[in-house]
């Protein structure tokens, strides 16, 4: 097996181990979702950066049971991909750590918005409704950036670790030609 399929295959299974995760007991909104978007955007083909992710969700959801937000958590899903996408060119800690923080603003902005948008929302259709919502969201926040902060440095350091394992691995294995 290529050293370019390798890294797509240990990928593709960090993002289905990081869906997974979903399954297990955290707290509120402590959960791999935009990290998974972001590592997806990092380290997949662009075409995969979404596919699998998204896949990933929708089998932890199968699981989970499916929501009416849904799109809205997709939706943001797929833009936090995009600043992944970004960062494949700019994979240094400063920029990671702000493009987890500017996901997990977006994870806020559009799935709180998606709440009030929602015909069903407890929220009224005014400026208010939406201040209302995004203000009763406030809390859950600080779940969100902490989980996103984890998972990050979770899923890009042990893979970034497992590279280096391959690589040294590999290096021990090819035989050395003296001429």
């Amino acid at each position: 097996m290529n050293t370019k399929t390798s890294k797509i295959i240990v990928a593709v299974l960090f993002v289905l181990l990081a869906a997974l995760s979903r399954l297990l007991p955290h707290p509120a909104n402590f959960t791999p979702i935009a990290a998974m978007a972001l590592f997806s955007g990092v380290y997949l083909e662009r075409r995969l950066a979404f596919i699998v992710p998204l896949a990933a969700m929708v089998l932890s959801d199968y699981f989970l049971g499916f929501y009416s937000e849904m799109i809205w958590v997709y939706g943001s899903f797929l833009l936090i991909a995009v600043i992944g996408l970004w960062l494949k060119n700019h994979k240094k800690p400063l920029f990671i750590l702000g493009g987890t923080l500017t996901g997990s603003i977006l994870f806020f902005v559009v799935t709180n918005f998606g709440v009030w948008a929602l015909p069903a929302s407890m929220y009224p259709k005014s400026f208010a409704g939406l201040i209302e919502c995004y203000t009763a969201a406030i809390p859950f926040f600080r779940g969100t950036v902490e989980g996103d902060v984890f998972f990050v440095a979770v899923l890009f350091g042990l893979y970034e670790l497992v590279l280096f394992a391959m690589k040294k691995f590999q290096a021990e294995e090819t035989p050395v030609v003296h001429s």
